[in-house]
């Protein structure tokens, strides 16, 4: 019987020894959601632990060879997860050995992790406190030398129409008109008592749940990932996040944000606008809000970009979906 490594040795290697079928260099190849748990280093939070599916790829640059070694990429990932919590050190140690393995074959690589960061927050008013989960996703590209990371995130959050309450304090201002007559004197009581009825507030304006999906480009100096600081930015911008564990006081602090914070899907976008441009650890950012209507069956979206010179990560053939898919 052959010793084990002389069967591994004769094996047929079709990707190694095969031409390509067609010559032609290739963007991208590797593999997409790959299941591997991953630990992971946060400002303020500390280290956590998540379960990930990780995008892996490099390009191949020469025409005339079959096809990469994805093994390789797979077996660097799980090496590299195992030993040491993700941060932007990690990312780029992991592109590196992605290369190093294909140094015959790609001089650019690329890795996404997405997975769900999980938060307590606390209730508005209550002494109550619940989890709320968060879409992330980690991409680093390297291209020979030149390191990027791009973040990107979700935020639900509760938007209401500016328009559809002007109309609904219209049908108030309607109703109290015929209630109470030009030569009726107003009693403070009854006006009081009016104001909390449902026949007084007859009209209200329609909210719905929104999201905002952001891809931002993070400065290469810093050394963890601000994941809590950006949902903290975000959520303080637009001052309507959805809730938790919530009791009646939690309900009506939210009504009142809600009443405070009327806005159209052009006013989200430009509050987060706002907000990514005052963190200076963010080079570029693309985002996109979008209102789910409860007046309509379609949504009402805006889209905003910093757009700074060199495009955008996502936007420039890498092999990940910009804004989950949707534009």
């Amino acid at each position: 019987m052959k010793p084990i490594e002389n069967v591994v040795k004769d094996m047929p290697d079709i990707a190694n020894d095969a031409r390509a079928q067609v010559a032609g260099e290739l963007d991208w190849v590797g593999m997409d959601e790959i299941e591997l748990p991953i630990r992971l280093e946060t400002a303020g939070h500390g280290l956590i632990h998540s379960t990930a599916k990780v995008t892996a790829f490099v390009n191949l640059n020469r025409p005339e060879v079959r096809g990469i070694h994805m093994s390789r990429l797979y077996l660097h990932l799980d090496q590299a997860l195992s030993e040491r919590p993700m941060s932007p050190c990690t990312l780029r140690q992991i592109l590196r050995s992605f290369l190093d393995s294909h140094a015959d074959l790609s001089n650019r690589a690329l890795v996404r992790v997405d997975f769900d960061y999980t938060v307590r927050r606390k209730a508005l008013e209550s002494d109550n406190a619940g989890w709320r989960r968060y879409p992330v996703s980690l991409i680093g590209i390297l291209d020979d030398n030149e390191f990027s990371v791009e973040l990107g995130l979700e935020i639900l959050y509760s938007s209401t129409c500016p328009c559809s309450a002007a109309l609904a304090r219209q049908l108030i201002q309607e109703q109290f008109s015929k209630d109470f007559s030009d030569d009726q004197p107003l009693d403070r009581d009854t006006v009081h008592a009016w104001l909390g009825s449902e026949g007084g507030i007859l009209a209200t304006p329609h909210s719905q749940r929104s999201a905002a999906e952001l891809r931002v480009r993070l400065a290469p100096s810093f050394q963890l990932f601000p994941l809590i600081e950006l949902i903290d930015l975000l959520e303080s911008s637009l001052q309507t996040p959805v809730q938790t564990a919530v009791k009646r006081e939690d309900e009506q602090a939210f009504a009142l944000l809600n009443g405070q914070n009327l806005m159209f899907c052009e006013d989200a976008a430009r509050r987060v606008q706002t907000a990514l441009n005052s963190d200076e650890r963010i080079l570029d950012f693309w985002a996109r809000c979008t209102h789910y209507e409860s007046l309509h069956p379609h949504n009402a979206v805006s889209v905003i970009t910093k757009g700074v010179e060199g495009g955008y990560i996502a936007g420039a053939g890498a092999p990940v979906r910009l804004g989950h898919g949707k534009l």
